[in-house]
């Protein structure tokens, strides 16, 4: 059973990444993690300590991060209709975004997060919100992020640009095999020329690829003298691409440099959710 957590400030952004995650899983087993956190405006230790009487403050911000909560999950039963498959739990925590996804990713030993790009009060010409930002680069769990106003669609195209120079295992690319397979996707792995021949290891990394998914469809492509951003925009437009993947390496200065140039440069070319997979 899927572990999968969809943390929600509430907004309808977050709302529909919760959406898509119901759909995109709806013939799997999940358990579906919902998760506000919160702390007051005007919280401070100190003073909570010198005026103990005020304490109630924090409950009454919990309760009704409770009632908010309660809330999706009837949005969710009137909006969908009910999915044996499915459960859902929800989590009321006192506490950062981050710390809160960090703990549960541990707790529940979450598979995969599913999030909005943006929180409720995110800009229309900000890609990313920071919170998603963060969660990328600081969380070991595959992170799935879906644009304001998507409407969802079975993910049958999907683009995997790469290097080949991460490190690819089967536990990393789990989430991506079980989308694939389910969704009977092809996946279009995408390498980016800079005019050198691939070297040995990158020659056996994607040896490694067609062996992963061997038994799905998988196309690769290399592409040749193009800037990375502007190849997979021109290749999602003329794909129809449904899903974009990347490797988050921290240890490739590629990756790295790529990672940044997704977020920002891309910027509305980006249409589809994005799938990001940290390595080990």
């Amino acid at each position: 059973m899927k572990q999968i957590l969809l943390p929600t400030d509430f907004s309808e952004n977050s709302w529909n990444a919760i959406a898509y995650a119901i759909q995109l899983f709806k013939d799997e087993e999940c358990t579906f993690h919902l998760l506000n956190t919160y702390i007051p405006v005007i919280y401070n230790l100190e003073y909570v300590i010198g005026y103990p009487e005020q304490f109630g403050l924090v409950d009454a911000v919990r309760d009704t991060s409770r009632q908010n909560l309660f809330k999706v999950v009837s949005r969710i039963s009137s909006e969908f209709i009910k999915n044996k498959n499915h459960t859902f739990q929800t989590h009321a925590k006192f506490d950062t975004m981050l710390s809160g996804v960090r703990e549960a990713i541990e707790e529940f030993d979450i598979d995969l997060i599913v999030m909005g790009t943006k929180g409720a009060t995110g800009a229309k010409e900000i890609l990313f919100g920071s919170n998603t930002v963060q969660v990328f680069n600081e969380m070991k769990c595959p992170v799935l992020a879906i644009p304001s106003g998507f409407a969802y669609e079975a993910p049958h195209e999907i683009l995997f640009p790469t290097d080949l120079d991460a490190i690819y295992k089967h536990s990393n690319l789990k989430i991506l095999k079980d989308i694939v397979s389910s969704n009977q996707a092809r996946l279009n792995a995408m390498h980016v020329s800079t005019g050198y021949e691939l070297t040995e290891k990158q020659e056996r990394n994607k040896d490694l690829l067609e062996s992963m998914f061997k038994d799905s469809a998988f196309l690769f492509h290399d592409i040749k003298t193009m800037e990375v951003t502007h190849a997979i925009n021109e290749f999602q437009v003329k794909h129809k691409i449904n899903l974009l993947v990347m490797i988050n390496n921290k240890h490739s200065f590629f990756e790295n440099l790529f990672f940044k140039n997704v977020i920002n440069q891309i910027g509305f070319h980006l249409n589809v959710p994005f799938l990001v997979i940290p390595t080990e």
